[in-house]
């Protein structure tokens, strides 16, 4: 009889006791007790079973849990007679970051004391006892919500102290969604402030804790080990790419299958594939995101569960400010087609709004990519390695796609006019569509307010242009920032149909204006023309047979959100 499929359930307990849908992963708590890791970092994509997990390593652990032995029967833990001994004998602390989505640093640092007096208050029994002191109950005590910034950064150490003294045995944390805060101050600005408590409330419960058993914390990202983790010289990290715990989180193609069976579906294992499958951890293919399999085996239906269950503003805002070449990059994946790229494992938040090699190990690390191959390890390497990366699934692709429907949705008669213009020569239609469009759809520094002051109008409106011309790809051949003649040219569009004058080659160079050497926009157009012209850009379209009186050259001259195009 198939299982009733619960949503959203990330209670193991209640799971296993309504005896609702389960992919069995308690051999994971095996594997990891047996690595003997004191510290341990796992990272995985959003709805992964982290917190199911999670709550599963609890029940098994936690002493509040002694003789419940029932929850594991028939599992694959309760195999195993060792395990069933130490079942439910440890002192447990468990404690998520996952709803800590402050806009400010005070918030944020409010949210993680609440928690931390949450635990405490979760343990006051201990108190009654004997064990301790008077200055021990009164820094007990101190655990508040006014509770200074030090009382917090010691509170898990101290609480360890307590809970193995009272038990007789060192205390297990288990720590979920541990970036969740991170995130957030990246995105809202107090990245810095939030790295300086963080760091000293992580070393003194990891590291400098002398009650700490074991430890493990979950999150979607490993950020780097110089800002909050400089401390744990005793921290194992497992992302994506280690090949360690490579099943423990996801469903694996055998799981899914069965599942299917199970359900009444097996009919629909190449569809749910296609969709769904995709990611890789470690060296295991074929791993599927439990979120969208559970859905559909609910709703027996194909939806984008996954993608739809986050707002991914993070990953959007990245690739919507990105360079040129991220977007073109991102049109190459969306084309089902693979890209290279290194990818560092420690994500640098500081480093993402000019770092492309930040933003595909974000996006790698977050589950919209898979690894399709990578370079040969060679010796003790401490540069990034170059991996091959493509989309990872049906699902994503489509997201993707939403995603750049939607930027260009508030302006899309705009911009279908602006191509039309741009084909036609048009010029003061052109200048008249990007001024309007600018003016009402921009920031003047959306144009990237990280990069240098010159280069950030620059590359914004250079991205900008490519996405106009997206669905011009059944005429053109688009190409940015290579060579021709004897420099680079920002965009080239070749015309599939050489004969046709209907659709003529296009080189565009963009200028933000240098008020040391130009005293209008005007000039600024000239200068962009004659770099065209000096550099010898249509050399390349003429080499593939464009006519060379059917190209335009169009010079791109701005100043914030005022635009300026002229053509020779």
């Amino acid at each position: 009889m198939a299982r009733t499929v619960s949503i959203g359930n990330q209670n193991f307990e209640k799971m296993i006791q309504r005896n609702c849908f389960y992919v069995d992963k308690t051999g994971f708590i095996k594997e990891w007790w047996e690595s003997e890791d004191e510290v341990t970092l796992i990272t995985r994509p959003r709805r992964f079973g982290k917190t199911l997990n999670m709550s599963m390593l609890k029940c098994f652990f936690s002493n509040k849990y002694e003789n419940r032995g029932e929850l594991f029967e028939g599992l694959e833990i309760w195999e195993d007679e060792k395990y069933r001994e130490i079942q439910g004998t440890y002192p447990v602390i468990f404690l998520s970051f996952a709803n800590i989505k402050q806009n400010t640093y005070k918030g944020t640092v409010i949210k993680i004391k609440a928690e931390l007096v949450k635990i405490y208050n979760e343990f006051d029994y201990i108190l009654k006892s004997d064990l301790y002191n008077a200055n021990e109950i009164a820094q007990y005590q101190s655990v508040c919500a006014d509770m200074s910034d030090e009382v917090a950064q010691e509170a898990l150490n101290n609480l360890s102290n307590y809970l193995s003294r009272y038990y007789g045995k060192n205390t297990i944390i288990l720590l979920d969604e541990y970036d969740t805060p991170m995130q957030e101050a990246y995105v809202n600005g107090y990245w810095e402030e939030l790295v300086a408590f963080t760091r000293s409330l992580f070393n003194s419960t990891f590291k400098t804790n002398p009650y700490l058993e074991r430890a493990i914390m979950t999150g979607i990202t490993r950020v780097s080990k110089e800002s909050i983790f400089s401390d744990l010289n005793n921290l194992e990290v497992v992302t994506t790419l280690t090949p360690k715990y490579e099943t423990a989180f996801g469903f694996t193609e055998e799981e899914v299958f069965k599942a299917l069976d199970e359900q009444g579906l097996p009919n629909e294992k190449a569809d749910v594939k296609k969709w769904y499958d995709g990611f890789v951890f470690g060296k295991q293919k074929d791993i599927y995101n439990p979120w969208s399999i559970i859905n559909f085996l609910d709703k027996k239906e194909y939806n984008t569960y996954w993608a739809d269950s986050s707002s991914n503003g993070l990953i959007n805002n990245l690739i919507q400010k990105g360079s040129p070449s991220i977007k073109m990059m991102m049109e190459t994946l969306l084309k089902e087609e693979t890209v290279d790229v290194p990818i560092n494992e420690q994500i640098v938040f500081s480093e993402l709004n000019y770092s492309e090699d930040a933003v595909w190990s974000l996006m790698l690390a977050s589950g919209y990519l898979k690894v399709v191959s990578a370079e040969p390890l060679v010796g003790n390497r401490r540069k990034a390695r170059r991996y091959t990366l493509a989309l990872t699934n049906l699902e994503i692709q489509f997201m993707f796609e939403d995603i750049i429907l939607r930027w260009f949705s508030p302006a899309k008669n705009e911009t279908n006019e602006f191509v039309k213009a741009l084909i036609s020569g048009d010029i003061e239609s052109m200048n008249e569509y990007m001024n309007d469009v600018a003016l009402r759809t921009f920031s003047v520094f959306d144009s990237g307010k990280h990069t240098s002051d010159k280069k950030a109008p620059e590359n914004f409106f250079h991205g900008f242009v490519l996405g106009l011309m997206v669905d011009q790809s059944e005429n053109y051949i688009i190409t940015s920032n290579r060579e021709s003649g004897y420099g680079r040219y920002d965009i080239m569009l070749e015309p599939k149909d050489k004969q046709s004058k209907k659709y003529p080659g296009i080189v565009i160079e963009f200028k933000v204006i240098n008020p040391r050497k130009e005293k209008s926009l005007e000039e600024t157009v000239t200068a962009a023309l004659e770099q065209i012209e000096d550099k010898n850009y249509d050399a390349e379209l003429i080499k593939r047979g464009v006519n060379k009186g059917n190209i335009y050259n169009y010079g791109f001259a701005f100043r914030g959100k005022e635009v300026l195009i002229g053509e020779r």
